[in-house]
């Protein structure tokens, strides 16, 4: 079982409120958002995130999340891609998440991703047809890393080889699992 990684949604939620933006949880299909049983163990989670787990509010949000084909992309300044080993699932190949985060991109909106999040960056295209994160410096889980963390031929496909597959040039930390995070343009 996988699905969403706790913390890679709980610390990006606390910097958007602080900075007093509002945030709407979207998934493929709505509904229950999975969280990957690994991210809530003792070496990953925080007393932010335990504390997220004890918030009804915030949990009733990850329980009934927006379908992705209700979204209207108008209504955003910018979309972020959550991490978790499900994303590699549900993020690739799903034209609704494609179409918001394509249509947020091209109404001068940021696209944005953690980890393996950035599955959902793979299909995005410019208006011209080519690849969104095509000549673009992008992170992500890197191929080391599913090597190392045992999932590595669980997965449907490496992170990594896809990213720069699609023309990105990929980056990563030279410690596996340390934050590191790039930025080019939106």
């Amino acid at each position: 079982t996988t699905g969403l990684w706790l913390t890679e949604l709980t610390h990006f939620y606390d910097v958007i409120l602080q900075a007093g933006y509002r945030m709407d949880f979207v998934s493929p299909l709505g509904g229950k958002v999975p969280l990957d049983e690994r991210s809530l163990g003792w070496l990953y989670m925080d007393d932010a995130a335990r504390a997220y787990l004890q918030d009804q509010a915030f949990m009733g949000r990850l329980q009934a999340s927006k379908a992705a084909a209700s979204v209207n992309p108008a209504e955003y300044l910018a979309i972020y891609y959550t991490g978790g080993h499900g994303t590699m699932w549900d993020f690739k190949g799903n034209k609704d998440l494609q179409r918001i985060a394509e249509a947020i991109y091209r109404q001068g909106g940021i696209v944005s991703s953690v980890c393996h999040g950035a599955a959902g960056l793979l299909d995005l295209q410019t208006e011209g047809g080519r690849p969104l994160i095509e000549g673009r410096l992008v992170t992500g889980f890197s191929n080391t890393e599913e090597t190392l963390s045992g999932v590595k031929d669980q997965v449907p496909f490496l992170l990594q080889d896809e990213l720069q597959s699609r023309g990105a040039k990929y980056d990563k930390s030279i410690i596996p699992f340390r934050s590191y995070a790039v930025t080019d343009g939106r």
